[in-house]
């Protein structure tokens, strides 16, 4: 009888998230929202992806923070629900990414906060197409966003070379990753795109999820 392998391992989950602080937090959406209702929507977002990361139940999930774990919503997160809080660090994005990749090792999703749309079961849907082995295996998983960036990244192994010469927060962010993917001789599955919050346009499409409806209350809050 055939036996299953216990290898490859499910991939841990990775959740990068900023401190709720107003003024410093979605701050593209301040215009909308005011800096208070901004600050909560990125409270309410990074509940939302710690939820969704654990529903899908592959791997631990960790919570990497920034600037600092000192915010009193990470020692909220750490006192009450035992969240593992990891700080950021790196020049840019990239580097912050490459290190969490560093840290862990072994097979890794990570996703950050500004997606609402993405569930469970894309991250499970990501978790398969790294460890597809009918496939030839994947270095890499990619759920691109459709303003040109993605909202989830999986790796088999650490790959820091594939975070270099990236424009990050601009629209050419996947179209630069898939360079360095076949630069780096990389094997990669990308799954459908989704849209993530970043302009107040966004807000309207937001509105119509479960959980965001009223959102709407919240525009100019503080004002």
């Amino acid at each position: 009888m055939a036996i299953l392998r216990a290898s490859p391992e499910l991939p841990a989950l990775a959740v990068f998230a900023r401190a709720p602080q107003a003024g410093a937090a979605k701050t593209r959406l301040i215009p909308a929202l005011g800096a208070a209702g901004a600050a909560r929507l990125q409270r309410r977002l990074t509940l939302h992806a710690l939820a969704v990361a654990r529903r899908a139940a592959l791997g631990g999930v960790s919570l990497w923070v920034a600037p600092d774990g000192e915010h009193r919503f990470f020692r909220a997160l750490r006192r009450c629900c035992g969240i593992e809080c990891r700080e950021q660090f790196g020049d840019d994005l990239g580097a912050r990414m490459a290190a969490a990749f560093a840290a862990h090792a072994g097979p890794l999703l990570l996703i950050g906060t500004d997606c609402p749309a993405l569930q469970s079961e894309h991250l499970a849907a990501a978790a398969r197409a790294l460890s597809d082995e009918q496939a030839g295996g994947n270095d890499a998983v990619f759920i691109p966003a459709e303003d040109g960036g993605y909202v989830l990244l999986g790796l088999r192994c650490p790959q820091p070379g594939l975070f270099e010469g990236v424009d990050w927060g601009s629209e050419r962010v996947m179209a630069q990753t898939r360079q360095r993917l076949l630069a780096l001789g990389l094997r990669w599955c990308e799954l459908p795109a989704l849209w993530d919050v970043d302009r107040p346009a966004d807000l309207t499409r937001l509105a119509t999820l479960p959980g965001f409806g009223a959102n709407k209350t919240d525009r100019r809050a503080d004002r």
